[in-house]
């Protein structure tokens, strides 16, 4: 679980130092463009199976290549993570790899029905459409599903 962690942008005694020290260096990075632009966007870092430790709640979430490293077990966890940090009418955008994706190098691919799935108590999922992964890969990217989904209550 740790490397599946790692790879998700966590941060914390489990990141080596120089993973630490990158993550770190991004987080200031974005935070700085953020004031440089007039945005009161917060750039924060947690682990996200364990976010509830940010004492927070937000109207929204960004999922950005996250879902898709987590398997079965750990997907759950991932969900009611997101359930607390998220409040309630709030909305979590998410992209990930699709099955439609050819091949089996990269991430897991994830069915829309997956999503449906893991999202289905305490959530409704708005919308689910293809798009691109846009990545270092052959191709310049990768087949993905963009998700729209509120956290109900």
């Amino acid at each position: 679980m740790r490397d599946r962690r790692e790879r998700a942008g966590t941060l914390g005694s489990r990141a080596g130092g120089d993973r630490r020290r990158r993550l770190a260096a991004r987080h200031r990075e974005g935070s700085e463009k953020a004031v440089e632009r007039g945005s009161s966007a917060e750039f924060l870092i947690a682990d996200v199976l364990d976010l509830d430790t940010l004492d927070r709640r937000f109207r929204t979430a960004l999922d950005c290549g996250v879902f898709h490293v987590f398997d079965d077990r750990e997907r759950p966890i991932y969900v009611a993570s997101l359930a607390s940090v998220l409040e309630p009418g709030g909305v979590l955008h998410l992209l990930c790899f699709s099955d439609r994706q050819p091949g089996d190098t990269g991430p897991r691919r994830v069915t829309q029905q997956e999503l449906r799935d893991a999202f289905v108590d305490g959530w409704e999922v708005r919308e689910i459409v293809p798009t691109t992964f846009v990545a270092t890969l052959p191709g310049g990217g990768a087949d993905a599903w963009r998700a729209t989904i509120a956290r109900l209550g």
